[in-house]
């Protein structure tokens, strides 16, 4: 039993985000602080020809405007994949802050900076440009023909780097000869972060530094992207969180799409503090996006109903840059490959350059899309067989020592809990294949998946904190990634006070800045609990060492036989409160103190969850009415917001399967550009939720906890999509299902 890990302590945070006190990058003012304001290109694809500032320079109250010509010509990738990728790729650079070519409707053109927001705004509809306008492509497929528009000039038509591919046993073979085959495929749309907080970053560039306060999710890589930009040392740079995002989901892996790097460079031409925060429609238009595309997934099974070859293709479209594109389609193949026992399997994966925003990291990364077309194809298998979806996928599951295609072990698993957990939940038994007539119809739907504890083993992705006890005993954990919402400020104190036996009350924690704490990756890859975790375990295990062997030197006794629990130190020379020791020893010029620092493994989570809907048949409406979400977390350290993270996702889920889409007109003009255009699944739409924790200890993660924060997005979609097809009786191969989609298909 523990002192803390496994109790839903309240959150630190909670007082600041309920109050209105905490403060956000939309809340930072400088002395001094001009405004910037973008202009962006009307047009998917063009040549700027010539670009006149003169008039916007000459407004009264503008300090500076910078265009491709007076800004740095350093080619980046605005996520943080440049300090790694995946081998054999090298990182993929493809953009500057400005260039003379746009590429999609909202790509950057001229900035501004200005007394105000207003007259920002102003100089910006004063700055002329003369376009030349180039032919254009907004779909993957017709991108990678030939003669289409080149986005880049790369050695594969429109394609950043060659193929991901997965290939373990003979799947052609295999397919072949398998007794029973299925062959399905699907569309699945632009999602939208739609975070409450849109991009922001405040600059200040004086004395040859820069001092950068900004919503990315990932302090550390930012600054070393924006020292790579600015041609500034790292050591001259810092970027931290003001403390608090306002949520990310992805869209702030590395900058803030490119606000951090517009302000710089403002605040270094204007010698002043420069504020760069989107509207809401900034945001949605020039700010990445989950990747849209086109899947297939072939499955072969012998007659009882065990998968023989398993084989899944994806063409997914990138975008104007390529951002995590390298990555995605390789967690798409690898987790989608990694669900079921299958000897035979192979993966084919590609993105695709086109005239759009850019496809970049959301929540789940890759493993939604690939997921979803999985699932989708257990169900046809199950259907041709007639059997029951649980009982194909109890069948077929991995379990622990299984080999599989990731490149690390398949330590633990509680799927088939999950599983029976899930369908026991959602009356699986008494509402699967019920009689349905009339015009609403109800139906259940069942999907599992995985997901990862950390990021790709071989990205750069490392971990580093610093632990010291104050003279009275309180601890303070330092450690750079931040906490963007889910928590994570709280559950690492809670892993601290529990590792080194002091008491939570007296744990203090500074994050997510350059300057005051130790390098880290980020908070992406459902990774900061699991992997920060671990690197606390290290550095309290070091500074409980120093601690009992200073106490055992003073009672002349051994260390080993000593303890240290909820702030005392006990042993046979009796016990003594830590603050004291502390104190005692500060007075004799003894400090303890410990860094922890390492390349955290990784552990899969795995999910099961079951939804009940109700399709009205004569409108198309699909409404979710229960849904059951059962996670295989390992130990959860705060139940309360573990089951917060699994109830977000499932709410994400919901607006993938059902609402949320990006469509664009034929001059690639996007028609969903703020909240009120964006179909985003509002409380409203909220089923009851219920989320179970199955708890399966890991031993390579933190008192036996693995990542949770993205598993929730995985297999919702399928689920929800197996549920109006048992309702309804017609599968869908297109998200999200629209009342028109719906229609159509019942037609």
């Amino acid at each position: 039993m523990y002192n803390y890990v496994g109790k839903s302590l309240p959150r630190q945070d909670g007082y600041d985000k309920v109050t209105g006190a905490g403060v956000f990058t939309h809340d930072v003012r400088l002395p001094d602080m001009l405004h910037a304001k973008v202009l962006r290109s009307p047009h998917a694809h063009a040549r700027i020809l010539s670009i006149d500032t003169s008039e916007a320079l000459a407004l009264e109250g503008v300090r500076a405007v910078v265009t491709w010509e007076n800004s740095p010509r350093v080619l980046f990738n605005a996520s943080d994949a440049h300090t790694g990728t995946m081998p054999p790729n090298k990182p993929v650079l493809d953009q500057y802050v400005f260039d003379n070519v746009v590429r999609y409707v909202g790509d950057e053109v001229a900035a501004v900076a200005a007394l105000t927001p207003g007259l920002a705004e102003k100089a910006c509809g004063l700055i002329k440009v003369e376009y030349e306008v180039l032919p254009a492509v907004f779909d993957p497929l017709e991108a990678m023909e030939e003669g289409a528009p080149d986005v880049h000039k790369t050695e594969l038509k429109n394609t950043p780097v060659p193929p991901f591919q997965i290939a373990i046993g003979n799947f052609q073979e295999a397919y072949e000869s398998s007794e029973y085959k299925v062959d399905v495929s699907m569309k699945v749309p632009v999602q939208k972060h739609a975070q409450l907080e849109t991009n922001a970053a405040v600059a200040d560039y004086r004395d040859g530094r820069l001092t950068v306060y900004s919503t990315t999710q990932s302090v550390h890589p930012t600054k070393q992207i924006l020292a790579l930009i600015m041609g500034m040392p790292e050591s001259k740079v810092r970027v931290l969180n003001p403390p608090y995002v306002g949520g990310a989901f992805g869209v702030r892996c590395g900058l803030s799409a490119k606000a951090e790097p517009i302000a710089a460079i403002l605040s270094r031409m204007a010698n002043k503090p420069v504020r760069c925060v989107y509207d809401r429609e900034e945001d949605f238009i020039a700010s990445d996006s989950r990747h849209s595309g086109y899947l297939q997934a072939k499955l072969g099974a012998d007659k009882d109903g065990v998968f023989q070859a398993l084989e899944i293709r994806g063409v997914l479209n990138k975008g104007a840059y390529t951002s995590f594109g390298v990555e995605v389609v390789g967690v798409m193949c690898a987790m989608s490959l990694a669900i079921y026992r299958v000897p035979n399997v192979a993966c084919h994966g590609r993105t695709v350059y086109t005239n759009v925003q850019a496809g970049g990291a959301m929540r789940g990364f890759g493993n939604p899309q690939g997921t979803a077309v999985v699932e989708m194809a257990v169900d046809a298998m199950a259907k041709k067989l007639n059997m029951d979806p649980k009982e194909i996928r109890l069948k077929n599951i991995l379990e622990a020592g299984d080999p599989w295609c990731l490149p690390f072990m398949n330590s633990s698993t509680a799927l088939a809990e999950c599983i029976e957990k899930a369908a026991e939940r959602i009356k699986w038994s008494e509402k699967r294949n019920a009689f349905k007539a009339g015009k609403i119809r109800r139906g259940v739907g069942l999907a599992v998946g995985n997901h990862v504890s950390n990021a790709w083993p071989f990205c750069v992705d490392f971990d580093s904190v610093y632990l010291r006890l104050e003279a009275d005993g309180s601890l303070q954990l330092a450690t750079g990634v931040p906490d963007i919402g889910q928590g994570s400020g709280t559950t690492l104190m809670q892993v601290a006070a529990e590792a080194l036996g002091s008491e939570f009350e007296t744990v203090a924690i500074t994050f997510s800045d350059t300057e005051t704490t130790p390098f880290d990756v980020g908070s992406h890859a459902s990774r900061t609990l699991y992997a920060v975790g671990i690197c606390i375990l290290e550095a309290a295990k070091d500074l409980k060492r120093q601690v009992l062997e200073y106490t055992a030197a003073m009672w002349g006794a051994r260390a080993e036989d000593l303890t240290l629990e909820r702030g005392v130190i006990r042993g046979a020379g009796g016990e003594t409160p830590l603050r004291e020791l502390c104190r005692e020893a500060h007075l004799l010029s003894k400090e303890f103190i410990a860094v922890g620092r390492t390349t955290p493994p990784n552990a899969p989570s795995w999910h099961a969850h079951a939804a009940e809907v109700e399709v009205d048949t004569e409108t198309g409406m699909v409404r979710v009415v229960k849904y059951v979400a059962a996670h295989d977390c390992g130990t959860a350290v705060n139940p309360q917001i573990v089951e917060g993270q699994i109830e977000g996702g499932v709410a994400m889920g919901i607006g993938y399967a059902l609402r949320e889409e990006i469509v664009r007109d034929e001059e690639g003009v996007p028609y969903n550009n703020g909240y009120h255009k964006y179909m985003l699944a509002t409380a409203g739409d909220m089923p009851e939720i219920e989320a179970i924790i199955v708890e399966c200890s890991d031993g390579s993660g933190p008192f036996g906890a693995k990542g949770v924060g993205e598993s929730a997005m995985v297999p919702s979609a399928p689920a929800i999509l197996a549920a109006v097809e048992d309702a309804v009786g017609v599968r869908y191969g297109e998200m999200p299902l629209t009342p028109e989609r719906v229609l159509n298909g019942l037609r």
